[in-house]
């Protein structure tokens, strides 16, 4: 399903080795987000006997890695690295998969860039798109509507009336927003 190159395999399995007990931790792997230079990962080496029942279990060499099944239809032929670089280095993937797989997911990232995101954008706000369950979308706000009191308006009256009537497949929004950690909502 993915591939991992040498260096990412010598990070992971120093990792592994730093731990101070004896618990045979494994890469688990989700998509949480999609921006404009791509997908948002992310990363955990986790207790195999703490596996999600959801999860999608493959094998890489020798490496057992988790991917959360959500995520598992964007990650068939991803290749994870670490990339060394002045600040320091980091673990990233070359993905090949478009950003969206399924027609309704595509409709609703569609409506939120080209009707939701300049809406929410004169507050200083940003909508992103976590994916579609059933029939709903799942988004996060961000920005000036990241702990705003106005959000729930916004969403039922401004974000949720437009992708309904833009994609009727949609019957609801779930807001997946930490709302607490907003530190500059427009008022």
């Amino acid at each position: 399903m993915i591939g991992i190159t040498e260096k990412a395999r010598e990070m992971l399995t120093q990792f592994q080795n730093s731990a101070d007990d004896e618990i045979e931790r494994v890469l688990r792997v989700e998509i949480i987000g999609r921006g404009d230079k791509g997908f948002r990962y992310d990363l955990n080496l986790v207790d195999l006997a703490e596996k999600n029942d959801s999860d999608v279990s493959c094998e890489v060499d020798d490496m057992v890695v988790l991917i959360a099944e959500r995520s598992a239809p964007y990650m068939e032929g991803a290749t994870l690295d670490f990339v060394e670089t002045l600040m320091g280095g980091g673990f990233q993937f070359e993905n090949p998969n478009p950003m969206w797989v399924d027609d309704i997911s595509k409709a609703v990232a569609e409506v939120i860039s080209n009707d939701v995101s300049p809406m929410v954008a004169t507050h200083g706000g940003t909508v992103e798109l976590l994916g579609v369950d059933d029939d709903k979308a799942v988004i996060a706000f961000g920005g000036g509507c990241q702990g705003c009191g106005m959000v729930d308006v916004t969403l039922k009256q401004g974000i949720e009336v437009v992708i309904r009537e833009k994609v009727p497949a949609i019957v609801g929004i779930v807001d997946m927003t930490d709302h607490d950690a907003g530190t500059n909502p427009f008022y």
